[in-house]
């Protein structure tokens, strides 16, 4: 059952169904009402040689596309991903206001009628509206609090229910905004006193000493207005917040809107549940509706940016826009907000993984294997430890190979290499030279011009002789040189190393997915080697495919300085060839102490960070700063769960997500105890590769996904454009 398309797909309605999730869209309207006839007549009278006398509405459409274009510009200094709607999506989003039916509308042929198309459910009057089969309730907010800072409704996002947050300001001229604040101070101030206190003070002669203070703060607070207003430090606006929410279950809706209700009276904002007025508040928060539910008195523009939502818990980029395709994974973060996680920014996927032991590093990379599968001809290629992605490579159809033994103990399973199978090719006996140079080095020869010419000696007269006898033996017979022989021989048939590398034939396989079990080989003589020849096999797959390569335990790396050179080639090169490196790694330690740190950091676009209790003490929180974390990054990393957060660190955004994982994304991912491997190994064992998937599920409770996963649609197909 080799369908790994389909279990990238089952992860995810798994994930879809789990719970519900919600993005939030934010939309501004700008609308503009014309000048009146006459306005508009009595300002042709200033300009001379103008063929109309009328109001011109071409001109008119200029000016507001001219003053709404500027608008825009000042938006995109702080917001870059906003943009003007074209008439689908602006059809799209008008029907959005006035039902809850959720789907795109198309540009008629003919546009016109757009009352018959974007209205397509009846609104019921009444104490408790009702639009199509949902019952409405709307909040409108009367009252607001002696200071606001910015961000002040942001819990509002955090909600996990649908519901539409309408701001509607009614922005007023210099002229009108000092009109109406002159109005109200004069109508607080004459309130400091009362009748009988002015009649008292003409009669006596003697200013009274009583007043009211409350109305003298209230006229030294319009006076300040003024004067903001004077300055062009802000402007005056009626302000109308309304939030609406609906349910087909009537008491539903009423619960929705007691949590709302919760979260505005919680940061000093008077609410009111509209009933009488419900329908003209409902109005009053469709774009376009200027005239319904006026809220007075007039609110600040500085106070107004403080309400509106400004700010938004940032869920990842909706694509992946080097694939083209959907993100690598979903997960969720704080709220019912979804996260979407994409290794690319640009087309740099190279992404660094640090986390201490058992904090869940193995879990995350588990799934990106499982979920870089969607895309259409993907292969990935892991080096892993503990055989904690075992289960999914073998789920996915994948070859598993033990490199050290130390999960197969010397069985079948094990892997046997020939790395001077094909030395016939000049390129791949200079590369075999070059390897076998590193190998005598580590062994502390010195290599001279001499031992070089011996070894490419032999490497020739090696290719002459059939596949099967190319071997580090008969390499070894061939040398001319004692010590050179002396150091070959832990790698030869017989020696420490001989199991991997002195192989007659190998068998690495096809597949599209390679797993590297490593943990019986860290620490062996034979690591730098084996790994460097592994990769060079993989380096000749990669064709321009997308390519995951997935480095476990990172550390081994960076302690060989030729696999570190290595490393720094990768890092600097693979982009070209459509393939993403995942590091990972322990503690940042690791690669703050390496010669190649600042490859990793300059390389690595996307840093994954697990939760460390330890982060906050000084010598810890010195490293985590020195790779561009902040105090209040290092104070969530220190917080987080382990085993449950992860935090996406990129230039694009950071967020605090968790993976969500189901039954079956546990069942293939988390699964890297000794009793797991063991019982994997009997799995394969008794019901072979074909038939590990179904029989893994049943195993790990979740038999009846084994017979829905094939059902799905494969991933890949729906995801690439």
């Amino acid at each position: 059952m080799k369908i790994p398309g389909q279990i990238s797909t089952a992860i995810n309605t798994d994930f879809e169904e789990e719970g519900v999730h919600f993005v939030s869209a934010y939309y501004l309207t700008f609308l503009y009402l014309p000048p009146a006839e006459e306005a508009a007549r009595a300002e042709t009278w200033l300009y001379e040689g103008r063929e109309r006398s009328g109001a011109d509405p071409h001109e008119i459409l200029r000016a507001f596309t001219d003053r709404t274009d500027r608008v825009l510009a000042l938006l995109d200094g702080f917001m870059p991903e906003c943009d003007w709607l074209d008439d689908g999506e602006t059809l799209t989003y008008l029907h959005s206001t006035v039902s809850t039916n959720r789907h795109r509308v198309c540009v008629p042929e003919t546009p016109v009628y757009l009352d018959a198309l974007l209205a397509d459910q009846p609104l019921t009057g009444g104490l408790e509206p009702r639009l199509g089969g949902d019952h409405l309730r709307i909040l409108t907010i009367i009252g607001f609090p002696t200071a606001t800072t910015p961000g002040l409704l942001d819990d509002l996002n955090r909600l996990a229910f649908p519901y539409r947050w309408s701001t509607r300001a009614i922005l007023l001229d210099k002229t009108d905004a000092t009109r109406l604040l002159t109005k109200i101070r004069r109508q607080w101030f004459a309130k400091r006193k009362s009748i009988a206190a002015i009649l008292k003070e003409v009669m006596t002669n003697e200013a009274s000493a009583l007043v009211d203070t409350d109305a003298a703060n209230k006229a030294a607070d319009a006076d300040m207005a003024l004067q903001e207003l004077g300055q062009d430090v802000a402007g005056m606006a009626y302000v109308t917040a309304t939030i609406t929410v609906w349910d087909a279950d009537a008491r539903l809706a009423d619960e929705k809107l007691r949590l709302v209700e919760k979260v505005i009276q919680g940061r000093d904002f008077t609410a009111m549940i509209e009933t009488v007025n419900a329908v003209d508040a409902w109005l009053g928060s469709l774009p376009g509706h200027a005239y319904a539910n006026v809220c007075q008195p007039p609110v600040s523009t500085l106070n107004l940016a403080h309400m509106i939502p400004l700010s938004a818990v940032w869920a990842g980029p909706e694509r992946d826009e080097h694939f083209g395709a959907r993100p690598l994974l979903y997960g969720k973060t704080e709220g019912s907000t979804p996260f979407r996680l994409s290794l690319h920014v640009g087309d740099v996927g190279h992404t660094l993984v640090v986390g201490p032991t058992g904090a869940g590093k193995s879990v995350l990379l588990a799934l990106m294997a499982l979920q870089f599968r969607r895309y259409e001809q993907a292969q990935v290629f892991a080096f892993d430890f503990g055989g904690s992605i075992r289960a999914a490579a073998l789920a996915m159809g994948g070859d598993w190979h033990d490199l050290g033994g130390g999960l197969t103990e010397g069985s079948d399973a094990s892997v046997s290499l020939q790395p001077l199978a094909r030395i016939h090719d000049t390129y791949e006996r200079a590369w075999a030279a070059d390897w076998i140079v590193a190998i005598l080095m580590r062994e502390g020869i010195t290599i001279t011009p001499e031992a070089k010419e011996h070894i490419w000696t032999a490497l020739t007269s090696l290719a002459s002789a059939p596949v099967e006898e190319r071997t580090i033996t008969g390499l070894s017979v061939l040398l001319q040189s004692n010590d050179l022989k002396q150091a070959l021989r832990p790698y030869c048939v017989g020696g420490a190393y001989g199991r991997l590398l002195d192989a007659e034939a190998e068998q690495l396989g096809h597949a599209a997915v390679q797993a590297f079990e490593i943990e019986g080989l860290v620490g062996t003589g034979a690591a730098p080697g084996v790994l460097s020849y592994l990769f060079h096999r993989i380096g000749d797959r990669l064709d321009g495919r997308p390519t995951l390569l997935i480095i476990d335990e990172g550390w081994l790396a960076l302690d060989d300085e030729g696999f570190a050179g290595q490393l720094r080639e990768w890092l600097k090169t693979l982009r070209k060839k459509n393939a993403s490196v995942i590091f990972a790694t322990q503690s940042l330690s690791d690669i703050d102490g390496s010669n190649i740190a600042p490859a990793i950091i300059e390389s690595c676009p996307t840093r994954l960070l697990l939760p460390n209790e330890r982060a906050i003490e000084p010598q810890i929180t010195a490293i985590y700063r020195r790779f561009g974390l902040n105090d209040r990054q290092i104070e969530i990393l220190a917080r987080a769960t382990p085993k449950r957060d992860y935090y996406c660190q990129s230039r694009r955004g950071n967020r605090l997500f968790e993976l969500g994982l189901s039954e079956v994304g546990l069942a293939l991912c988390a699964a890297s105890s000794k009793s797991d491997q063991t019982l994997i190994a009997n799995l394969v064992a008794e019901h072979g590769r074909e038939g590990f998937l179904a029989a893994w599920l049943a195993a790990r409770g979740a038999e009846w996904a084994a017979d829905l996963i094939p059902t799905f649609p494969t991933a890949a197909k729906e995801t690439m454009p």
